[in-house]
């Protein structure tokens, strides 16, 4: 029975003990950065492009939203990040997602790491309690 438990708690993921990827980040720096080099695309208020879940006649998806309407908080926060850093389509294709195409650019030349983390903090602390525990449960799974 001792070694059930052991294997139960051992494949749980750990939330409550892990440190958050986005722990520490300065939320008044990242909503500043958010303002100046996302707002453009995801709306002042985190709301997205108009039927940003249709791809437009190129193609490419529209910005999504970063609130609870959206789907950010469906994604671990290293994919976040990467995302952020690197662009959509690195991103999704260094996971192996083919056949989508992403119309977000990378920001590793203009954001430094810190401020990367501080915006997604910023996004982050816009979410309810239970949505942030959500995206907890997606970012602490083995391999995020």
């Amino acid at each position: 029975m001792r070694a059930i438990l052991a294997a139960i708690l051992a494949l749980t993921p750990t939330i409550a003990t892990s440190e958050h990827i986005l722990g520490g980040a300065d939320i008044s720096n990242g909503e500043a950065v958010y303002a100046e080099a996302c707002a453009a695309c995801h709306g002042a208020d985190l709301e997205g492009q108009p039927d940003w879940q249709t791809p437009g006649a190129d193609g490419v998806m529209p910005a999504p939203p970063h609130d609870k309407a959206g789907h950010t908080w469906h994604h671990d926060s290293q994919l976040l990040f990467d995302y952020t850093k690197f662009g959509g389509q690195a991103a999704l294709e260094a996971r192996g997602v083919e056949g989508f195409t992403s119309g977000m650019p990378a920001f590793a030349d203009t954001l430094s790491d810190a401020d990367i983390r501080d915006v997604l903090g910023y996004i982050r602390s816009t979410w309810s309690d239970r949505v942030q525990a959500m995206q907890d449960m997606r970012s602490h799974q083995p391999g995020n």
